[in-house]
C-alpha cells in the first residue's frame, strides 16, 4: 500500500470513503509512539476503512520563547513511518490552508481546566490546541480520532470539547509508549544530550516510585480489610499467624500518611534528588489529579487519578504521567494488561497538532 500525501482539504474530501475513517493528529517528527497510534487506528478502521495521519505544526499553541522555529520538520521520514504503520493518507496542510486569512479571530476556549498545570505553565496553549483540533476534525471528518495518553490533560480537554460542543466523533486514548529505559517517547527527546537524557529519566522514575508507593498503600488497606469476620475463622487463621498479620496491616495502614500524600512524597523524593544532578532537573510541577477536571485529589479520594509531572532539563521541557486507581483492589499488572479499548470514549467524553509529540 502506498500512502498518499495530501496538501489540501479538497484533496482529502475528494477521496472515496469506504468504512470508517480513523484520524491520528500529529505535529510530525513521527516516532514509535505515533506508529502505535497509527496501528491502533488501523485496527479500529478495519481493512475496509481509512486511516489518515495529519502533520501540522500549529503556531497557535506555541507561546513566546517556545520552540516553534526549531520544532523538527521531517515530512519525508514521517510519510515512511505512517506508511509502515498502516496509514492510507498523510494530510499535511500549510498554515494558510488551516488558517486562511491569518490567525482565527474566533477560537475555542479551554475554560478552567485549561488554566491548570500545563495551562498555567503555558498560557493560551490549550486554547490554541483545541482550536486546531476542532478545525482538523472538521477538515478530516473522521468517525474516530486517536490521541496519546502521554498528553493526559490535552486528551481530557479534547474529550470535554467533543462532549460539550456535540462533535460527532469517537475519541480514543492510547497508552503511553516508553523507551527501554522508561523515558516516554517524545519528539523533543532528540534535543537531549547524553547527560541531559540521564537526568530526564527522573521524570519516569518519579512516576514509577509514586506508583510503587501507591501499590504498597493499596495492598496494606486491602490486607487490613481481610481481618476475619467470624470467631471460628479467626481461630483457624490465628493458628497460621494470619490474624496477627491482618491486625498489623490495619495498624500500619492507619499510621502511614494518606494515600495521595504518600504517592506525592515518593515521587517528590526522586525529583528532589534529580535537582542536584549535573545537569539538574528543574521541576515545573508534580501533581496528583482527578482526570475529570485536573484538580488535586485529597487523601479520601477514590477512583481514577493521574500522577503528572513536567520539568526542564537544559533547554528542553518534558512531560509525563501515569494513571492510578485509588480505593480498588486492582493491581498495577491488571491495569497494564488492559487494552486501549477501555480508554476510549464515544461522543462524551505523544501531542496532537495538538496531539502527539
Amino acid at each position: 500500500m502506498t500512502t498518499a500525501l495530501l496538501r489540501t482539504a479538497d484533496e482529502l474530501h475528494a477521496r472515496v470513503r469506504r468504512g470508517r475513517r480513523a484520524v491520528v493528529m500529529t505535529m510530525g517528527a513521527l516516532h514509535e509512539g505515533h506508529a502505535t497510534l497509527i496501528r491502533a487506528a488501523r485496527d479500529l478502521a478495519g481493512s475496509d476503512g481509512e486511516v489518515v495521519v495529519t502533520v501540522f505544526v500549529n503556531p497557535l499553541q506555541f507561546g513566546a520563547g517556545e520552540d516553534l522555529d526549531r520544532y523538527p520538520r521531517t515530512l519525508d521520514a514521517d510519510i515512511k513511518i505512517a506508511e509502515q504503520a498502516g496509514a492510507d493518507a498523510v494530510f499535511a496542510p500549510s498554515v494558510d490552508e488551516v488558517y486562511p486569512g491569518g490567525e482565527p479571530q474566533v477560537r475555542i476556549t479551554a475554560g478552567p481546566m485549561g488554566e491548570r498545570l500545563e495551562g498555567a505553565s503555558r498560557p493560551g496553549h490549550f486554547d490554541g490546541m483545541l482550536t486546531v483540533v476542532a478545525k482538523l476534525l472538521h477538515l478530516t471528518r473522521p468517525d474516530v480520532a486517536l490521541y496519546g495518553q502521554k498528553d493526559a490533560q490535552q486528551l481530557a480537554l479534547i474529550r470535554r470539547m467533543v462532549r460539550d460542543l456535540n462533535f460527532g466523533v469517537e475519541i480514543v486514548g492510547v497508552p503511553t509508549v516508553r523507551e527501554d529505559d522508561g523515558l516516554a517517547l517524545s519528539s523533543r527527546n532528540r534535543y537531549l544530550s547524553g547527560p541531559e537524557r540521564r537526568t530526564a529519566l527522573a521524570l519516569s522514575q518519579a512516576l514509577f516510585a509514586g506508583r510503587d508507593r501507591h501499590a504498597a498503600q493499596e495492598a496494606l488497606c486491602a490486607r487490613a480489610r481481610e481481618v476475619p469476620a467470624t470467631r471460628a475463622r479467626a481461630e483457624a487463621l490465628s493458628a497460621l499467624g494470619e490474624s496477627r498479620a491482618a491486625a498489623d496491616a490495619a495498624a500500619v495502614a492507619r499510621a502511614t500518611p494518606g494515600a495521595a500524600a504518600a504517592v506525592r512524597a515518593a515521587a517528590r523524593l526522586v525529583l528532589d534528588e534529580a535537582a542536584r544532578l549535573e545537569p539538574p532537573l528543574a521541576l515545573d510541577y508534580l501533581a496528583l489529579v482527578d482526570p475529570s477536571d485536573f484538580t488535586e485529589i485529597g487523601d479520601d479520594f477514590t477512583g481514577e487519578a493521574v500522577l503528572a509531572v513536567a520539568a526542564r532539563v537544559g533547554a528542553t521541557r518534558l512531560i509525563d504521567n501515569l494513571p492510578l486507581a485509588f480505593g480498588t483492589r486492582e493491581s498495577h499488572g491488571d491495569r497494564e494488561a488492559r487494552t486501549s479499548d477501555e480508554t476510549r470514549t464515544s461522543h462524551e467524553a505523544h501531542e496532537t497538532p495538538g496531539a502527539a509529540s
